[in-house]
């Protein structure tokens, strides 16, 4: 499908903003080429735009005639998305537009992430500040940069330059959902230094490569339990040390610390006389696996090749680093008690970058209790200073506690059930939304967040369904001429 098919979609005036999106790269930390063109388009229809001090670009629009009176209200997105693809794909986020695909009502990138999470949202912002029929109070738009590695725009954000006191977030990925709180977190970070060694004489270097697990959002998606390629490649090493004298090389896996990994390789060394075993002992290794991954991560593969290296990690370093990782948790530690079905605890081991010279790795931990994370985010950290390995820990951000008193809430819920003849429902996600540290900035501020249903987020094969997205234009519209209300 082509980016200018896209905006023949409906409504024509969403899909136009998003086809432009898709044209134009926004990797975290690199969104000043979109956010400069989008200040610039707003400047161009006589509209407010200016960057905060974090790099933020705030647009504003002056209410309807006769709504001057009503409250103000923020509408908030990020620029960024996160940028995922296939080992086989030659895509360049530096560059290249995504190329999306329309598939039985939803629309597809199939080889790279989408930008669904957050473009979806940006364009249904966009959309209302060019619609010149919508009916609404004082409007202002809130777009954020860097929120997926690290929500550095909202961490940033000015304190005093929004001027509303109610905002709609719209990054949430499941239609009919109304969410009225969400997880914080922070980063654990691990390093080590080594000195590397020699290749021993009659070694022979292999690769072994882990892919075709679906990986997906570390929040969104951790409970499914799905494979963490990380975790299970260290699995497969320490099986193989079991059996085979294998020295390592390098490990690498995970490419975005709020992304479960889907691929990760190993670089080893073993004797010309055990080189014959690898195969054998990885396909039964392979079985094993897909055997208790089965129903979850069914493409599961293990495969092997023969590589070049001259230097090895030493042979005590390679325990440390096979070991803790091994030994490192993944995934959900503790479901809510308050809210039912709902992750109060978590933790994604992201990325892992492992050579002769040492290395480091990434961990993301999420918790709907700020003193839940910060005590996962100490039990790691002191796992790996029994080793003397670096650690910070650092990126804490507060989580959004429910207000379930909205008065937004309640115009919402109305708004929906009038539209659309059903009851919406209210949750809280375990993801990290920017509502959290927005909140924290702005006491008192009324926020509720939606968005369209929005499947693999963070994940190659990322997807949007296009039904849900003209549901979320005609809620938007809906609720911002009820606001008067709240």
């Amino acid at each position: 499908m082509k980016n200018s098919d896209i905006s023949s979609l409906q409504p024509a005036i969403v899909w136009s903003h998003f086809a432009n999106l898709c044209l134009i790269p926004r990797a975290s930390k690199h969104e000043a080429k979109l956010r400069d063109s989008l200040q610039q388009w707003a400047l161009a229809r006589g509209l407010e735009a200016r960057l905060d001090t974090a790099g933020n670009l705030i647009i504003r629009k002056p209410a309807s005639a006769g709504c001057e009176h009503w409250p103000g209200v923020v509408l908030q997105a990020h620029l960024d998305m996160v940028c995922q693809k296939n080992a086989d794909s030659e895509h360049d986020f530096s560059r290249d537009p995504i190329h999306p695909a329309l598939r039985d009502g939803w629309l597809v990138a199939e080889k790279t992430t989408l930008g669904a999470d957050n473009g979806v949202g940006v364009a249904l912002i966009l959309a209302a500040f060019e619609d010149k029929s919508l009916v609404h109070g004082p409007l202002e738009a809130l777009l954020t940069v860097d929120e997926e590695a690290g929500m550095g725009g909202a961490r940033g954000l000015e304190a005093g330059v929004l001027q509303g006191r109610l905002m709609l977030n719209l990054d949430t990925e499941e239609w009919g959902e109304f969410y009225l709180g969400c997880a914080g977190g922070l980063d654990v970070n691990v390093e080590r230094s080594a000195i590397a060694e020699p290749l021993p004489d009659g070694y022979q270097a292999f690769r072994i490569d882990l892919r075709g697990l679906r990986g997906g959002h570390s929040g969104v998606d951790i409970h499914e339990e799905r494979g963490n390629a990380i975790k299970l490649l260290v699995r497969v090493l320490n099986d193989l040390a079991a059996e085979l004298p294998l020295r390592l090389i390098a490990l690498q896996g995970g490419s975005a610390r709020n992304a479960l990994p889907r691929e990760a390789f190993v670089m080893l060394g073993l004797p010309g006389s055990a080189a014959g075993r690898l195969p054998i002992v990885l396909a039964s290794l392979e079985t094993m696996l897909k055997a208790e991954l089965r129903g979850i991560d069914d493409g599961l593969e293990l495969e092997v090749s023969s590589a070049d290296a001259g230097q090895v990690m030493a042979q005590a370093e390679q325990e440390i680093w096979l070991h803790s990782l091994h030994a490192s948790p993944h995934g959900v530690r503790r479901m809510s008690r308050q809210v039912p079905g709902v992750v109060e605890t978590s933790n994604n081991l992201g990325m892992v970058n492992v050579h002769p010279s040492g290395g480091s790795c990434n961990f993301m931990v999420r918790s709907l209790i700020g003193s839940g994370s910060l005590a996962l985010a100490d039990e790691i950290a002191s796992l790996w200073r029994l080793s003397g390995s670096r650690v910070e820990k650092e990126g804490f951000y507060p989580g959004w506690a429910p207000n379930p008193d909205s008065a937004l809430l309640k115009v919402c819920q109305s708004v929906y059930q009038r539209d659309f003849a059903a009851e919406s429902k209210v949750q809280v996600i375990h993801a990290g939304l920017e509502c959290g540290l927005i909140g924290d900035k702005y006491p008192g501020m009324d926020i509720v967040s939606f968005g369209p249903t929005i499947r693999g987020a963070h994940a190659p094969g990322e997807r949007v369904e296009v039904a849900s997205v003209g549901n979320c234009w005609r809620l938007l519209r809906g609720i911002l001429a009820e606001l008067s209300l709240a």
